[in-house]
């Protein structure tokens, strides 16, 4: 088996519609922030230091399938994916490519996280970087024909594909971690795996997660970033024993509309969270816009820490991590 990686951009723009109605919002402060969503001092239980970041460069290719490009070519469908580890050595800012992993704290959760349409997964680093910090491994593919720099330019047809190439990325990584030799060798957890995305990711990771035709049951875990129901995908039985969801939508987002993320929340069981950004767009908050970005890390790393770590204090402080008055409120299910 090889390995592999891929770029994203903007899902198409969505209908409008007004969000739907949803229980109502808890209003809390945040931990580390003030009233207008700036840091301030909170007291809180000692946490481990961050992690270093590694990061490998994989060439995944699925010889089962493989993608048309526009001039009738076909070529093996094949995934570019970053993989992010903690490393040894001191935490730094920067991605250190190709180093020793850390193997203290192994092995750890999987994040195998889709990017959206027409960007890659670079203009997620920061988020990406920070569930790696928090102690996961985190794979980010590039999409064959949905990523910026595809052979003949972005594909939003081959969206249908994608939740076969999370599964894909998933058991590559599973089987490279479970070789004796490798420098993913033991470094995964098989039974702690969550997925996640954004825009057209998002809809790639729900179909992954919940779908009646692509549902992965190693999934423990879903983190859906402003996305939507993909048509085509058997529809969302959401059935018994579900993974835990947590989505997030802006609520200026004029691409994926909160109308779409307001539907699958409604109909997922719990433990569901919706994370309200008050104000926000499609991408920004994802990327590089502050505090929203910040807020974001927070109430993901709390979610995976609650339903892959099993971190009693994760759960519990969803509401008040995404509460920060005039910037994000939190619908909580648990």
């Amino acid at each position: 088996m090889a390995l592999g990686l891929a770029a994203c951009g903007l899902a198409g723009v969505l209908a409008a519609g007004a969000p739907a109605s949803q229980p109502a919002a808890v209003h809390a402060r945040v931990a580390g922030f003030g009233s207008g969503g700036e840091a301030a001092p909170v007291a809180s239980s000692p946490q481990p230091p961050p992690n270093a970041v590694g990061l490998q460069m994989l060439q995944l290719r699925d010889a089962s399938r493989s993608i048309r490009l526009r001039d009738g070519r076909r070529r093996p469908r094949t995934l570019l994916t970053y993989v992010r580890y903690p490393a040894a050595g001191a935490t730094a800012q920067a991605d250190a490519p190709n180093a020793a992993p850390k193997r203290v704290g192994g092995p750890f959760p999987l994040i195998v996280f889709a990017h959206g349409f027409a960007v890659t997964p670079r203009i997620y680093a920061s988020l990406l970087q920070s569930w790696t910090r928090a102690g996961y491994v985190v794979a980010a593919p590039v999409f064959p024909l949905e990523n910026a720099n595809a052979p003949g330019g972005p594909d939003e047809a081959d969206l249908i594909n994608q939740p076969q190439d999370m599964r894909f990325v998933i058991s590559s990584l599973l089987t490279a971690s479970a070789g004796g030799a490798g420098p993913l060798a033991g470094l995964i957890d098989p039974t702690r795996i969550a997925v996640a995305g954004q825009s057209d990711g998002g809809e790639t990771a729900l179909a992954a997660a919940y779908s009646g035709r692509f549902r992965d049951p190693r999934i423990g875990a879903a983190v859906i970033l402003s996305g939507a129901e993909m048509a085509g995908v058997g529809g969302f039985p959401f059935a018994a024993g579900s993974p835990p969801l947590l989505a997030t939508q802006g609520t200026a987002d004029r691409v994926n509309r909160p109308r779409y993320t307001n539907v699958f929340f409604r109909a997922a069981r719990r433990p569901k969270y919706l994370l309200r950004l008050l104000g926000a767009e499609h991408l920004p908050p994802y990327t590089q816009q502050q505090p929203q970005l910040s807020i974001v890390e927070r109430v993901t790393i709390a979610f995976l820490d609650g339903y892959l770590k099993h971190s009693v204090g994760g759960p519990q402080s969803l509401a008040a991590l995404g509460s920060v008055p005039e910037r994000a409120a939190m619908i909580a299910a648990p």
